[in-house]
């Protein structure tokens, strides 16, 4: 019998990897699974006649539906690894309903990023690793088969232990299974579960509770006053500053040593020397280095801070003379002034510095102005109240006592710092939204590792602590004062969470809860004095901006909108500016499709009143068809008050934009769902940004015509304000139509012949009239319609839906496969080519092609009329004619280094790796790809085994070599660049032209140095994967196999992980001591 277990933990794996997508088929469920455990789905020897009758007995682990084209597609089930979720969800309080969990659906997926932009953004150099570090490690040989040539390579005296990472990634891997089921090495079970029982997020951010900076200790030869001079000299020579990431290589070219790792903590500290700037970019551990910056007339000169070294406590009142200039300069500010921008202020005012203890105690003003601290979670961050003279006069008549009850809260809230609370590093964190009465200020809780499960553990901690019989803790607070730190029992709960005290009352208090991001007011009875124990988490409730609601922040009808749906749900948020208060885009991947809950908010603003009409057996005239896709589906125009709204509103754009700079409206911060507008025909149109490619390319939505078109950002303008309003309030114009009762359904049932007849008939046709014959009220959103060229709607004979029914446009010819591709996320068109069909015409459309103006840069492509060859672009290579190939790729000599990024590890034996250095010249020939082909219209084309072609796989282009060509119409590619094999529709598959054939392939097949071949088991290939996919590392070239062609290169190499500043990470080390603590406990 087949271990049942094992089975279903790989099905899982298998069905789990594809969760993001639109299901896994019987077939593909049954390759991948072979590709994963090297052999079948053992359906017979687990007892069931057939592989369907096997997952209809597995309920927990596969879950089935039925897709639109009828095929029966199966899905992971949700299990129990979510129950940390609904956990969190069912222990999260609102304001409303305290103590009352709300569950909300928290089967997750990870939104997948754009295969642009990668996931791991390593520097620009990479630390290059230690090379005496290479070697045997631990007295155990395990380069048996691997040459021991080079020298001073073999120490490995100060070699530091294996660490485990907690990344991981599903990946195919061809890889033997062993007979019986292995015992793990203990260190490595964790590793390897986690990665079979998994969520779907990854890349779980790292520990958040990093005390304050605390000075580097000089151990070992680590002279800071050395390296301080050393550096001034690198700054003298680099005036004008570098890549902080540079600077242990230029220190190790000068002095002819590594530089200390300790100095690159302490760079930022050491302000006198350097100034250290953190650039506008997304990798915040991209810093420059420049020169120190000249001490201007408002710092504290450098030489001997008396006030620092003077062992005296700052004055504990105020002189009478700053009390009267504080409070001359609040009087001005009836609405309040932060508390850091008064140093400045009285500068200004009075030409003298302001007393720094001034803003270290500021408990000191309270006889004249009011404290208060709008952010809990920032003690420092205060607003400052002048007084009236009633709230003074009652102020002075305060005692003594609680006068020094006050100061000794202040003295506490600035002495017990609680370290900030920092953004997840993966792409798209999780987070548990709480409320928002400002759009502008979300408040919301992270989840994963180092926050919500860290939460939870402080708070269990609580518990404990303060229910202890024997703990003096438990004494309520006599006299709690506003701003302090508490521990506070929660209304009808058992639990002890942290507040901060925002109010207090005769017998009562007003707590906002730091960590659960809401206020509540309590019985001073069930406050407690916080232990300093519980002083180093971050608070985290925080707080984000959804990007996009900038100007429509307190709209009633977008508040209410996220209410119901992002309220207390988990979701997904796209970081695009790490701020203090982060710019977000907020998704629910909990459905089949993924809702932009930014996108969602703004659409709640449009006036219904102003769509386009639709009712059965209506007919409409002066209807502008305005696309004809290659699936049949038309988009259409209809006269309607929204229509002729929009086109004096854009009228009034364009003479705006005429008076204006455009280049001041250029878009800054492109993001799914944002609205702006672009060039259709020379008039600026309304668009939705669709999906992004990098940072250059992205795809749009003329939300008015329906047309998709791919553009670079800089055609791209902001609405100007005076319209902004305005145009949201306008519904899309664009009408999804498909012609009715017309005998023609499912793939390829429409030919090229019929697409392009239609478009001859109405996209030249100014007096176009339709009848609608039913609605579509589905997720599609069709209307269906007879179509007219005049106005004769009464007689259905003369409709074009009867004209194309008589005629033969639907008859395929011989070896012509056509097909349409999966549906749309955005239910647009579902055509083959999406992009192309409803951008690009033939000749005969004279010119619907939208004429988007675009800078000519070099020779890239241009397409024309429908050709899909710009001019003086030679033709594709026939098939009979030898193919071009690129260039191959440069490799360091055996025994150096070279950066790469590991795209796929399926085990030690077989994974891909790409070079750095040449990754932005990948990006920016899959940008211009994707502008090529998108506008470049599908034609029947001959697919060859072993032939190279440009394949559109999800929404990119690719290089791809065919591997095979199977009779339904799909083929197998191989992605030269990314080594992934994927099967696609011969329909997505294009001549790959010259201009994208110069940069050599950058998917290199290795295999790792230092470790045995051998047939790697599911568990090491896991272990293996969790340490390189997805990763920036440092490969250390031992070995090249050369082939007649490029993708047959293999390469053998070791590989280092040289993320950590102290250690290098050898990854054949890890693998060798796996295989060795293996063998031990078999």
């Amino acid at each position: 019998m087949a271990d049942v277990e094992l089975v279903k933990k790989m099905l899982r794996e298998v069905l789990t990897a594809n969760k993001s997508g639109p299901g896994v088929s019987l077939s593909r469920l049954q390759s991948e699974y072979k590709d994963l455990t090297g052999e079948q789905i053992p359906h017979k020897q687990m007892g069931h006649g057939n592989l369907d009758a096997l997952l209809h007995s597995m309920p927990s682990v596969v879950r089935m539906e039925r897709n639109r084209s009828g095929e029966m597609v199966y899905f992971a089930s949700v299990s129990g690894e979510t129950a940390h979720v609904a956990k969190l969800v069912a222990r999260q309080r609102t304001s409303k309903k305290t103590g009352r969990p709300q569950m909300v659906n928290c089967q997750m997926r990870v939104k997948p990023a754009a295969p642009l932009v990668l996931n791991a953004k390593p520097r620009t150099s990479l630390r290059q690793p230690d090379h005496r570090g290479r070697g045997v490690g631990q007295g155990r040989d395990m380069r048996d088969t691997q040459s021991e040539g080079k020298t001073n390579q073999s120490s490995n005296q100060n070699k530091p232990t294996h660490q485990n990472t907690t990344t991981t990634r599903k990946s195919s891997v061809p890889s033997e299974r062993s007979d019986k089921r292995m015992t793990l090495p203990s260190r490595f079970q964790k590793e390897v579960h986690a990665h079979l029982s998994r969520n779907t997020q990854s890349n779980t951010p790292s520990n958040l509770n990093e005390s304050d900076y605390n000075p580097s200790s000089a151990g070992g030869n680590y002279s800071p006053q050395q390296v301080q001079g050393r550096l001034r000299e690198v700054l003298n020579k680099y005036s004008n500053g570098f890549w902080v990431s540079k600077l242990p290589q230029l220190y190790r070219e000068l002095y002819k040593q590594d530089l200390p790792s300790e100095a690159l903590k302490d760079l930022e500290h050491w302000t006198h020397v350097c100034t250290v700037e953190k650039p506008c970019s997304s990798n915040p551990k991209e810093l420059l280095l420049y020169p120190a910056k000249e001490p201007t007339h408002t710092q504290t000169p450098s030489p001997v801070p008396a006030r620092v070294l003077s062992p005296t406590s700052p004055p504990l009142h105020l002189s009478p003379d700053l009390k009267q200039k504080l409070g001359e300069l609040l009087v001005k500010y009836s609405n309040g002034l932060w508390a850091h921008a008064l140093p400045k202020l009285y500068l200004d005012t009075y030409k003298t510095k302001l007393p720094e203890h001034v803003l270290e105690n500021l408990s000191l003003l309270s006889d004249f102005c009011t404290v208060d601290y709008p952010m809990p979670d920032n003690p420092k961050r205060a607003i400052l109240y002048k007084r009236t003279k009633e709230e003074e006069s009652c102020n002075r008549r305060e005692s003594v006592e609680e006068r020094r009850a006050r100061e000794e809260v202040g003295r506490r809230l600035s002495s017990q710092a609680v370290p900030p609370l920092l953004i997840p590093r993966e792409e798209y964190p999780s987070v548990l939204v709480v409320e928002a009465t400002n759009t502008n200020g979300v408040i919301l809780r992270y989840i994963g590792e180092g926050y919500s499960q860290a939460q939870e553990a402080l708070e269990d901690k609580m518990r404990e602590f303060y229910c202890c019989q024997d703990n003096n803790s438990r004494t309520p607070l006599a006299s709690p004062t506003s701003g302090q730190l508490t521990a506070v029992r929660a209304e009808e709960e058992e639990e002890i969470l942290r507040a901060q005290v925002t109010e207090v009352m005769t017998d009562k208090v007003k707590v906002y809860y730091v960590d659960h991001g809401f206020s509540e007011v309590i019985s001073k009875a069930k406050v407690f004095e916080l232990h300093d124990t519980f002083f180093k988490l971050p608070f985290q409730a925080t707080k984000c901006k959804l990007a996009g609601l900038e100007t429509f922040c307190q709209e009633p009808a977008v508040l209410k909108k996220f209410e119901s749906m992002a309220s207390g749900k988990i979701l997904l948020a796209e970081i695009l500016e790490r701020e203090q208060t982060p710019l977000v885009v907020l998704y629910d991947t909990s459905q089949d499709d993924d809702v932009n809950i930014n996108a969602a908010c703004i659409k709640a603003l449009q006036d219904k009143t102003l769509a386009s009409p639709l009712q059965v057996n209506s007919a409409y005239m002066n209807v502008a068809v305005r696309s004809v896709c290659s699936d049949g589906t038309i988009y259409c125009q209809l006269p309607s008050r929204g229509l002729a709204k929009l086109t004096e509103i854009l009228e009034k754009t364009e003479a705006y934009f005429h008076s204006q700079v455009t280049s001041e409206f250029l878009v800054s911060r492109p993001f799914c769902g944002k609205g702006c507008l672009a060039r259709y025909k020379g008039k600026w149109s309304r668009v939705e940004i669709t999906n992004l490619h990098g940072s250059r390319v992205l795809d749009i939505l003329f939300i008015d015509l329906g047309v998709q078109a791919s553009v670079e950002v800089f055609e791209l303008r902001e609405v100007p304000s005076p319209f902004l309003h305005d145009l949201i309030a306008i519904p899309p114009q664009a009408v999804k139509c498909c012609l009715a009762d017309l005998a023609v359904s499912g793939v390829g049932s429409w030919t090229p012949d019929a697409v392009q007849w239609l478009r001859d008939a109405v996209l030249n046709s100014t007096d176009c009239s339709m009848k609608i014959a039913k609605l579509d009220k589905t997720k599609r959103s069709v209307v269906h319609v007879y179509l007219f060229t005049d106005k004769n709607f009464h007689d259905p004979t003369r409709s074009l839906n009867r004209q194309m029914a008589a005629s033969d446009l639907f008859k395929h010819q011989g070896d012509v496969f056509l097909s349409s591709h999966s549906p749309s996320k955005t239910s647009i068109c579902t055509s083959t080519a999406t992009l192309t069909s409803t951008t690009t015409t033939t000749p005969s459309s004279n010119g619907t092609k939208p004429q988007l103006r675009r800078a000519h840069s070099g020779s890239g492509p241009r397409p024309t009329g429908g050709t899909g060859t710009p001019p003086g672009t030679p033709p594709p290579p026939s098939t009979t004619a030898p193919i071009k190939l690129p260039p191959l790729l440069d490799l360091p000599p055996a025994g150096h280094n070279m950066d790469i990024y590991v795209s796929v590890a399926c085990h030690p034996g077989h994974f891909v790796l790409q070079p750095w250095r040449d990754m932005y010249k990948l990006v920016v020939l899959m940008g211009e790809m994707i502008l090529y082909y998108n506008k470049t219209e599908e034609k029947p084309l001959k697919v060859e085994k072993n032939q190279i072609y440009a394949a559109k796989v999800e929404n990119n282009w690719h290089r791809v070599l065919v591997k095979g060509v199977l009779t339904n119409g799909l083929v197998s590619v191989y992605e030269l660049d990314y080594g992934k094999h994927e099967l696609v529709s011969c329909t997505q598959l294009r001549p790959l032209i010259q201009e994208f054939r110069q940069l050599p392939f950058q998917g290199i097949t290795a295999q790792l140095a230092g470790v045995k071949p051998r047939q790697w088991s599911e568990e090491a290939s896991i272990v293996f994967r969790n340490h390189v996919e997805k990763k920036p590392l440092v490969a250390q070239l031992e070995a090249v196999q050369e082939a007649h062609h490029p993708w047959d290169r293999k390469l053998t190499v070791f590989l280092v992980d040289t993320s950590q500043e102290e250690r290098d990470i050898w990854v054949h080390d890890i693998m060798a001591e796996f295989t060795d603590e293996l063998t031990k406990e078999v």
